[in-house]
């Protein structure tokens, strides 16, 4: 062998191996006979027990129409958003199915998780979001000539005669409070990040939301004390644990014994890919925040993650929208999954872990 020789290429199974995405070998008649460790880890089984199982049994589709298809001759099939439920649990992922010409009846499927941030730091969202961000920049200054206005004329009125200019201070202060997320969504440059104990971050969260009064409600803590820090920014991601564990209180407030857990694990073999680095990012540690609540509605389910999209009666849509923002900055990425049996909604945020 020459001494110039690059090293040897990879071969198929270990490139299979490297994909970022779940890829499973179907036989004609739909068992699973290879799966890569992408897809051990979105389904929660390993390959032993994946292998020789018939694929509907472990991956189930609430829309007939793509169990029909794929069990009939459909060669060719993508999808982007759909509902697959997996051990109760309902998720969305991008799927494809694809036939292999030279063994006719076998088909590789791929999924991945539409949750996921494979929109980082090129995300359209966010693009968008630029624009308004200086507009709302502009506003700015106008709002506080009429709070301070607002403020003086209420120095003239009687006492009884101050509601009105109360309520004009108190309607620009929420205009502003908002306008002041919308720039924090359209800001292009991501804070500094480092190790951080993410338990210490999950401690603090928690206090804050506590001392925010409202309903309380128990926590439930499964933490791994074996956790390495995680690669993030401290601020950002406290502030992205509160924002989850509010939406967590508020949606299982009205429960008859409501319930918050949050819970932290080492998971391997989960990679992004990270257009902005131009590189694969691992995304080992994985901390959990879960509510016992009704769950998100079905309408807005998908695009729960997108601005002035809310679930919530009054709610304004910039919560999540900028908890995506955050956890994309740090390299992350964040979905949510409801467990329709045991009856838990639950937000995974995955990060990587400080060297």
């Amino acid at each position: 062998m020459s001494e110039n020789a690059g090293p040897a290429a990879p071969d198929p199974r270990e490139q299979i191996a490297g994909l970022t995405f779940a890829l499973l070998l179907l036989a004609p008649d739909l068992t699973i006979t290879q799966v890569n460790p992408a897809a051990e880890n979105l389904i929660g089984r390993s390959a032993r027990r994946l292998t020789g199982r018939k694929f509907l049994e472990v991956v189930r589709f609430p829309e007939s129409e793509i169990t029909e298809r794929l069990m009939g001759d459909e060669t060719q099939l993508v999808a982007r958003g759909l509902a697959i439920e997996v051990d109760r649990k309902v998720w969305l992922v991008n799927l494809t199915i694809s036939s292999l010409a030279a063994h006719p009846g076998w088909r590789v499927v791929t999924l991945s998780d539409s949750g996921q941030g494979d929109r980082l730091a090129e995300d359209d969202t966010v693009r968008g979001l630029r624009a308004p961000a200086v507009l709302a920049h502009e506003i700015k200054n106008p709002l506080a000539a009429i709070r301070g206005a607002a403020q003086l004329v209420a120095r003239k009125l009687a006492e009884d005669d101050r509601a009105l200019t109360g309520l004009i201070v108190d309607e620009v202060d929420r205009i502003a409070g908002l306008i002041d997320r919308m720039q924090r969504l359209g800001r292009e440059r991501a804070e500094p990040i480092g190790p951080v104990n993410l338990h210490a971050a999950i401690r603090r969260a928690w206090e804050t939301v506590q001392a925010a009064g409202g309903t309380q409600i128990a926590l439930r803590e499964e933490f791994d004390p074996s956790l390495p820090p995680v690669l993030a920014n401290e601020g950002a991601l406290v502030q992205v644990l509160v924002n989850l564990i509010g939406n967590a209180r508020d949606a299982c407030a009205a429960s008859g014994q409501p319930e918050i857990a949050i819970q932290t694990r080492f998971v391997s073999g989960l990679v992004m890919n990270v257009m902005r680095l131009g590189r694969s990012v691992k995304l080992p540690i994985e901390v959990t925040v879960s509510d016992n609540g009704p769950g998100i509605d079905p309408a807005v389910r998908g695009d729960i993650f997108e601005p002035f999209v809310s679930s919530k009666k009054n709610g304004q849509g910039l919560g999540l929208a900028l908890v995506r923002k955050l956890v994309t900055d740090m390299d992350g990425r964040i979905g949510h999954d409801r467990d329709e049996a045991g009856g838990w909604t639950n937000f995974r945020i995955h990060l990587p872990m400080a060297r």
